[in-house]
């Protein structure tokens, strides 16, 4: 065993177990928190996200930009904003999209930082 490596052990008592357990969140939140990451699944999704990050833009300029319809754009807002991970706000007849708050670029980031390591 090299130098700062300490020995982990394969058996945790029950009460170990127990204590672990309680650390965990409940099952809603673990439900909630897989669904929420299943949104960054998708690249449509995250190129989206990405082009939020510069500010507000009606579906038309951002299905022009990532150059996809504007249904397929449409049909993504619809899952970003169910996870809220973007909000949207009416001009008239228009309508313009905007991250839902600074922790979306902080997620972006925090992501992009991991996959540089």
């Amino acid at each position: 065993m090299s130098d700062g490596q300490k020995m982990v052990s394969c058996n945790l008592s029950e009460s170990e177990s127990d204590a672990l357990r309680k650390k965990m969140p409940v099952e809603e939140e673990v439900q909630d928190l897989a669904e929420f990451f299943k949104v960054f699944g998708d690249p449509t999704r995250i190129r989206i996200l990405f082009l939020l990050k510069e500010g507000e833009f009606c579906v038309h300029d951002i299905a022009a930009t990532i150059e996809m319809n504007q249904t397929a754009i449409s049909h993504q807002l619809k899952s970003l904003r169910q996870a809220r991970l973007v909000k949207y706000r009416k001009d008239g007849k228009q309508v313009f999209y905007s991250l839902n708050d600074e922790h979306i670029d902080d997620i972006i980031a925090i992501g992009l930082n991991h996959l540089a390591e």
